[in-house]
Formats: C-alpha cells, sequence, structure tokens
C-alpha cells in the first residue's frame, strides 16, 4: 500500500488507462501545460504528448460536442471541467446527445465518455460556483453518475468508468479533497459502479453519505460512539445506479435511516433514497427516515453563512439523536 493524494489517485487511474489503450485521452481547460487546476494532471502532457492530453479554449460547450463525437467515432475521451457549475453550459451535448445516443440509433452508437471535474462547494466561491449536481445529474436516464469520498474509491471507480463503462459517466470530485491522503494498492484494482461501501459497522442507526459529506457523516458517528450510540455508515459512491440494497440490509439492523448530503433539500438523493426504504422497508423502521442537506437557497459567499447552510457534525449529531428519541 501506498500514501497518495486523492489528485495523485485520479492522475494514476487516467496515466494506467492511457498507457493500456491508446483510444483513450483527456481534455478540458489548463489539463496540458498548466498541469491541471488542480494539478491532477501533473506531468501528463509529458508521457503522453499534446495529442493525448489537450487544451482548450474557455468553451465548454465546444471542447464538449468535439469529445461526445469524439466517442461517438471509437475513441474514449475523458473531459475535465474546472468546476461542475461550468457544466451547465454544455448540459446540451450531455443531456441531449451523450444521454440518448444509444437510445436514439437503436443501439448502434454509443456514447463511452467520462465527464469529471470538481463539484459542490469549496471555501468562499460564490452562489455560481458552490452548487452540487449529483442529483441533477441522476435524473438523465442513460447517464450514470459517480461521487467518491476517498482517493481509494476515486482510483478505482474511475479506471471502471474508463475501461468497462460504455455509458456516458459523470465523475463528480471535490476542490477541497485534493489534497487528502489516502492509501492505494501498489497492484491494479476496479471498484464495480453501484455497490455502496459500509465504512463503518454499526446497530443503533444508519448513516447514509457520500463525496465529502462522507467526513462529517463519520465525524458525527465517532462523536455519538462516545455516547453510546453505534453508527453504521454507508458511503454511496455511486448515486447512479443506486445501491439500495445495501442501505435497506443495514436499517433492517439498525431500524434508523438519516441521509447527509450537499444537494438542495428538494427532489434531491436523499429524497430518492427515502422513498425506497419507506417502499420496501417501512415495517423495519422505529422512526422516520431524516436527513440533513445544505439550505434551499443559493450558496452565500460570506463565510458564517455558507457554514450555516452546508451540513455539519453537531446538526447531525442532533438529527441522530432525534431518531433515536434521546433529548437533545
Amino acid at each position: 500500500m501506498r500514501l497518495i493524494a486523492f489528485r495523485e489517485a485520479l492522475r494514476e487511474a487516467m496515466s494506467e488507462e492511457m498507457r493500456r489503450d491508446e483510444r483513450v485521452f483527456l481534455m478540458g481547460e489548463e489539463v496540458a501545460e498548466y498541469n491541471g487546476a488542480y494539478k491532477v494532471s501533473q506531468g501528463m502532457l509529458a508521457e503522453f504528448g499534446e495529442k493525448r492530453v489537450i487544451d482548450t479554449p474557455i468553451a465548454e460547450l465546444g471542447f464538449t460536442a468535439i469529445a461526445v463525437g469524439a466517442a461517438q467515432n471509437g475513441l474514449r475521451p475523458i473531459v475535465e471541467f474546472m468546476t461542475w457549475n461550468f457544466a451547465v453550459l454544455p448540459l446540451d451535448q450531455i443531456l441531449n446527445t451523450a444521454s440518448k445516443m444509444l437510445a436514439m440509433s437503436g443501439g448502434q452508437v454509443g456514447c463511452p465518455i467520462v465527464f469529471r471535474g470538481g463539484n459542490g462547494s469549496a471555501g468562499q466561491l460564490g452562489a455560481q460556483h458552490s452548487t452540487a449536481f449529483e442529483s441533477l445529474y441522476a435524473n438523465i436516464p442513460g447517464i450514470k453518475v459517480v461521487s467518491p469520498s476517498n482517493g481509494y474509491d476515486a482510483k478505482g471507480l474511475l479506471k471502471q468508468s474508463i475501461r468497462y463503462e460504455e455509458d456516458p459517466i459523470i465523475f463528480m470530485e471535490s476542490e477541497v479533497m485534493y489534497g487528502d491522503k489516502c492509501e492505494v494498492p501498489d497492484e491494479e484494482y476496479y471498484i464495480p459502479l453501484g455497490k455502496a461501501d459500509v465504512k463503518k459497522t454499526g446497530r443503533d442507526v444508519t448513516i447514509v453519505s457520500y463525496n465529502k459529506m462522507m467526513k462529517v457523516a463519520l465525524s458525527a458517528a465517532a462523536e455519538l460512539e462516545k455516547e453510546g450510540i453505534s453508527a453504521e455508515v454507508i458511503d454511496l459512491r455511486t448515486i447512479r445506479p443506486l445501491d439500495y440494497h445495501t442501505i435497506l440490509e443495514s436499517v433492517k439492523k439498525t431500524n434508523r435511516l438519516v441521509i447527509v448530503e450537499e444537494q438542495w433539500p428538494f427532489a434531491s438523493v436523499s429524497s430518492e433514497i427515502t422513498y425506497h426504504i419507506q417502499k420496501e422497508g417501512f415495517d423495519y423502521l422505529d422512526a422516520p427516515i431524516r436527513r440533513i442537506c445544505s439550505a434551499d437557497a443559493p450558496m452565500h459567499y460570506a463565510p458564517n453563512l455558507a457554514a450555516l447552510a452546508i451540513p455539519d457534525v453537531s446538526r447531525t449529531v442532533k438529527l441522530v439523536k432525534e431518531v433515536m428519541y434521546l433529548k437533545k
């Protein structure tokens, strides 16, 4: 095992697949000469050359369209968006072309492409650069959505997405996690999409989360443990397909469910989970399913207001105690 940063895990995944398959290439703003806005692609231009690590203009709709066309003609592009907020501009290509082409062509033309980049809030970046988009993209048939919480998972899921997936992949990272350290094995590995991971076992309550909110979930579980409350923590890893089975099996054991996510609350990932678990596991629940989401409002620039808008450990602990029917 080696201790590496989240950005290095992503770089290793892309580089290993590019060495294996010459059809794979990376394109995006500043990915080549500048080594990536967050240094994820550092050194890749030197190894693979300018035909496979391609700097693009600041024109997301244009270079996304080029990548979609390349994928439909047999290549396997990786498109880096500096932030998923900028991917609102090429949403037409993602929604109306990439996600629908396989169906519209009667299975004749696929679009094996990975769109990846930073997602969600990352400090004082203001309302236009702080949106979490998992639920928006997960609502589109024909697309798979991946949202890892650590470098080990990110590498395995990204390699799986590049090598084996024939559908368009929305791969959502977090700008505040690129420097996080993690252990990855020396040997090659892949993580199949659609399989959640139980990061901590427990008996009293199930906490479900993903991406950087997993830090909140695990920290809350550690605080609860000090008070004798045993929380089972599940990392979704993949938003679509979503692993309802792992959540349901956990709820059968703990009889309580709390969901922590960075989405806005309306039509969110937690809404979808809640529907399925109450439908399939109603008789196992000893309390209503509860969730903590971001505030139902644009993100403020002021740090005190931003902190109030995003789920935190103290509010998660409080919510768990409520479903345990303990005094606040």
